[in-house]
């Protein structure tokens, strides 16, 4: 299968937003192995921003842009740095992509990312992608790595996008604040009801909540790609998601008629 995985900061991280080195080193183990057994896997990464903090010394998430940038710069170098020393353990060579916007919205570099990751792909490269949170604004950035996943999931064809995040799956209400909320294992079609079950923004050194994740799930399966919401507090959940063991909540891509 052709796999991208996408880690948020809540995952990457402690709430100090220092790493969690545990879960960084097992989530490149367990994607090295998948990869060792066939798979071709590509993972967008979040994090640069959360990670500059713990460099800088800096208590909350920048709110002005030079600050944010600066901080992406800084975290952006030490993400890179892990997965590279990580991966390479496991004899897996690593690419970093940033893409903005534009990238995406314009034909013409959006045929060369594609053509990029492609010959990524052939040269048996594992890609780590991220928005480019150096140079990316508001008006200028794609928003959240949630539907960065899905663009990259629809551009490359992948059979399957994984959004690993601090929460189960997709529930019928806000299980914080609702005990009766249930995990919906199976997501057949995007109702307006599914999508008005999106929250808010995420926690708080990310930028994605629910409602970023269902948006993903537009696009995806839109392209006929499945996609599922897992907890990504053990990345070993990936070994259950790729032998097709219910996990979290699986969308399923809408299948062309033969």
């Amino acid at each position: 299968m052709r796999i991208v995985i996408k880690v948020g900061s809540s995952t990457l991280t402690h709430a100090s937003g220092q790493m969690n080195i545990r879960r960084v080193e097992k989530l490149c183990k367990v994607m090295s192995d998948l990869k060792n057994a066939g798979h071709e896997m590509i993972l967008v990464s979040s994090g640069a921003i959360a990670m500059g903090l713990g460099k800088l010394s800096l208590k909350q998430r920048p709110t002005d842009d030079p600050t944010k940038q600066a901080t992406a710069a800084v975290g952006q170098c030490e993400l890179m740095y892990t997965y590279d020393k990580l991966f390479s353990e496991y004899n897996h060579t690593v690419a970093q992509i940033l893409l903005t916007g534009s990238d995406i919205e314009d034909d013409g570099r959006r045929q060369h990312f594609r053509n990029t990751l492609s010959r990524l792909l052939d040269f048996n490269v594992l890609p780590v992608i991220n928005e480019n949170d150096t140079v990316a604004t508001e008006e200028l950035g794609i928003g959240d790595n949630d539907t960065l996943s899905a663009v990259v999931a629809r551009e490359i064809g992948a059979d399957l996008l994984v959004l690993l995040s601090d929460i189960d799956g997709l529930y019928s209400a806000d299980p914080h604040k609702d005990d009766s909320a249930v995990l919906i294992p199976i997501v057949e079609t995007l109702t307006a009801e599914i999508m008005n079950l999106g929250g808010g923004s995420g926690s708080m050194l990310g930028t994605g909540g629910m409602s970023t994740k269902l948006k993903a799930a537009e696009i995806v399966t839109a392209a006929g790609c499945d996609m599922i919401i897992a907890n990504g507090a053990d990345p070993v959940i990936l070994y259950d998601i790729v032998d097709g063991i219910p996990v979290g909540t699986r969308f399923l891509g809408r299948r062309q008629s033969p």
